[in-house]
């Protein structure tokens, strides 16, 4: 077995693992990283990239065919109709570029890229089956980082295989079912649920709560739901799966009052959350302090065994790229010698659907919660201009603050196109804004930004536009 050492060894190549390797050599910290798949994770092959891409399909799609129908805006368009293969090709390019363009980042920064599986032997050494069937190699390093991230949860009466699915299949579907059903209404299930209802399937939702999106609160979801059932979605509250039914093309339902039913489906898409990948590679080895199945960290993302770091969906909630690309940055910034911790003020979570829904910081529920005195208001896109020329008018937006010295807690939107307000919601917390600092700001006009700006001057009594 050859053997080789390294200062930083990372084991996985999604955005946190490679984020920490491109900034650890940026700072001249010799790194290697090893990914046992692609390069880019879950994020940029099965899971981020390719569904927003998926989505953007459906959407431009379902234009269309409203054109067909009737357009207030005067388009006519005649027989739309859509060639999923070449869809598909157009989003796996998108995969492609990125990909590569990872692979090109971590080479011109002198980072060493292994393509194998990880088994770790103690906490300075990993041992690597390479992807091509090579030589193993032994590799001790003093700074070993786990960014392992996290894989689908399967349900125990209805393991993956056949029609049942999980994301990673329904972003790349062969064909497009006549009927879907998706269990599961958190986001990555009503992401995809939408799209493939625009694409032109059946859909229907099973969801053991009572609402869609149990996790954010329901004055958010209200728009949402109501957009669903629109869209001719069918919505299964408040029932819990059983399995599949003799034939295998039915789902077994129980609802509330302990009536079962059979709901038809040509494909079934599990989406009833995600768990850390902590299998497979020796990490009970170490035997590291535990929170359930993933690692306990501390500001600094160290675990309990000192030079073994941890990023990602590894350590815990929220399970976002966005998050565990920051860890990352960080974790590589330490190891050089630079002074941080992680200690955000907010992170923001965004779900894809339609209409979108946007989350940073403190809801006012939850700071009522955690006992702050707090005002909020919020300000609809029904009377923001540039909503009425994108003909999407529904939701809104709305802030907390504390109501002593106005200092935002957090902001929530909803509707068409929000995804790209958070990058102004992180900042304006982050900063330490108060509502005055946001309501003051000059913001474009005509524009959806113009609803954060009137929902400041709203909670602070002087609404100019409603």
């Amino acid at each position: 077995m050859k053997t080789q050492s390294t200062t930083l060894l990372v084991i996985g190549g999604g955005p946190g693992g490679y984020v920490a390797a491109i900034r650890a050599a940026q700072l001249g910290v010799k790194t290697v990283l090893i990914e046992g798949a692609q390069l880019g994770g879950t994020c940029l092959n099965i899971g981020c990239i390719p569904s927003k891409a998926l989505i953007h399909a459906a959407e431009a799609f379902e234009r269309v065919r409203d054109y067909a129908a009737d357009s207030a805006l005067g388009i006519r368009v005649d027989s739309p109709r859509i060639d999923l293969a070449q869809t598909l090709r157009w989003k796996d390019g998108i995969v492609a570029r990125l990909t590569t363009g990872v692979a090109a980042l971590l080479k011109k920064n002198g980072v060493q890229v292994l393509q194998g599986w990880a088994r770790i032997v103690d906490g300075k050494t990993v041992e690597l089956a390479p992807a091509d069937d090579g030589e193993a190699l032994r590799i001790a390093c003093e700074h070993l980082l786990l960014a392992t991230g996290s894989e689908a949860v399967a349900l125990p009466g209805l393991p993956f295989g056949g029609a049942v699915i999980s994301a990673t299949e329904a972003l790349s579907p062969p064909s497009l079912p006549k009927r879907l059903v998706v269990v599961g209404a958190g986001y990555i299930g009503l992401e995809l649920g939408t799209a493939y209802r625009k694409l032109g399937a059946e859909v229907a939702v099973v969801e053991a709560l009572d609402r869609v999106l149990p996790a954010y609160d329901a004055e958010l979801v209200k728009p949402l739901a109501a957009a669903l059932r629109r869209l001719g979605v069918e919505l299964h509250l408040g029932c819990a799966v059983q399995g599949l039914a003799a034939g295998g093309k039915a789902l077994r339902l129980r609802n509330a009052q302990g009536e079962e039913s059979e709901l038809a489906a040509d494909r079934i898409l599990v989406a009833v959350g995600r768990r850390p990948r902590s299998e497979g590679y020796g990490l009970e080895s170490l035997q590291l302090d535990m929170n359930g199945r993933t690692l306990k960290i501390d500001a600094q993302c160290r675990t309990s065994m000192r030079g073994v770091w941890a990023i990602g969906d590894l350590s815990g909630e929220p399970m976002l790229a966005h998050r565990a690309m920051a860890q990352g940055e960080m974790v590589a910034e330490i190891i050089a010698g630079k002074r941080r911790e992680f200690a955000p003020a907010a992170i923001p979570a965004v779900c894809f659907t339609d209409p979108e829904i946007v989350v940073v910081g403190q809801t006012p529920q939850q700071a009522a919660q955690a006992g702050l005195d707090c005002i909020h208001a919020q300000f609809p896109f029904a009377a923001n201009g540039r909503a009425m020329t994108l003909e999407s008018t529904e939701g809104f937006v709305r802030v907390a603050a504390r109501r002593d010295n106005h200092l935002i807690l957090g902001w929530q939107a909803v509707g068409r196109g929000v995804s790209e307000l958070c990058t102004a919601f992180s900042h304006s917390i982050e900063m330490g804004a108060r509502l005055e600092d946001v309501a003051g700001t000059i913001h474009a006009h005509p524009t959806l930004g113009e609803a954060v700006q009137e929902a400041a001057l709203r909670a602070l009594g002087h609404a100019l536009h409603i």
